[in-house]
């Protein structure tokens, strides 16, 4: 899952960033509105966190300009102004959640999780024949065997079960659980797949992680 995060304050951004990237997220990390109100238009992104006050534009007009283009991304305002009429103007200009600064990285993390699975109120647990990943729990399962997983694996894993049964390239890989800055001629991608097949497949009966010749890898039961 990737994850904007626009906050000026350069201290309290780095602690977002770090506290989401050791849950496996890719964090992208702006401090000016301008900047974040490009890069949400070309960038596909799961979810936003946006603080009110950075340079111009405001984040209320980042939030705005989001929503008249991408209106199913799932945003939380995370701001130290917490007045009623502030709440009230950030969730009329179209915030899914709003939390007051300071805050806890949990509950943080807990909403993005609510809203990212917002629209699937049933779907806590992927499944791909007898592979399981809790969301909610972060825990995974094969055949009632637990896996454990690091978080970069986890990540992988969990974008991979989004999309069961459909090939998704490497490119999408890359923007999806790495950030902007990574490097797209590394080979981490095939290094965290092999990981995920010593893991997933090795002992069982039917491989479920398998590569698409031209195009890149899916989750599917069948052979390779």
């Amino acid at each position: 899952m990737r994850i904007l995060v626009l906050e000026d304050d350069h201290k309290v951004a780095t602690f977002i960033q770090r506290g989401l990237e050791e849950e496996g997220y890719a964090v992208d990390v702006l401090h000016d509105g301008l900047q974040a109100g490009v890069q949400t238009q070309s960038i596909d992104y799961d979810a936003a966190v946006l603080d009110l006050m950075p340079p111009a534009p405001s984040g209320l007009q980042v939030l705005r300009d989001i929503r008249a283009k991408k209106r199913e991304l799932p945003v939380v305002v995370l701001s130290a102004r917490d007045s009623l009429e502030d709440r009230v103007a950030g969730l009329d200009a179209g915030a899914d959640d709003y939390m007051a600064k300071p805050f806890a990285l949990a509950e943080l993390s807990a909403r993005l999780r609510a809203l990212l699975r917002r629209g699937r109120p049933h779907e806590n647990v992927l499944r791909v024949a007898d592979l399981e990943l809790d969301i909610v729990r972060r825990i995974v399962s094969r055949g009632g065997r637990r896996i454990d997983l690091r978080a970069k694996e986890y990540a992988l894993l969990e974008f991979l079960m989004r999309h069961g049964g459909r090939p998704v390239a490497r490119s999408q890989i890359i923007e999806h659980v790495w950030n902007i800055h990574f490097n797209s001629s590394s080979n981490v991608v095939e290094v965290h797949i092999n990981a995920l097949r010593k893991k997933v497949d090795r002992g069982f009966g039917v491989p479920l992680i398998r590569t698409v010749r031209g195009v890149g890898y899916m989750l599917s039961e069948g052979v390779r």
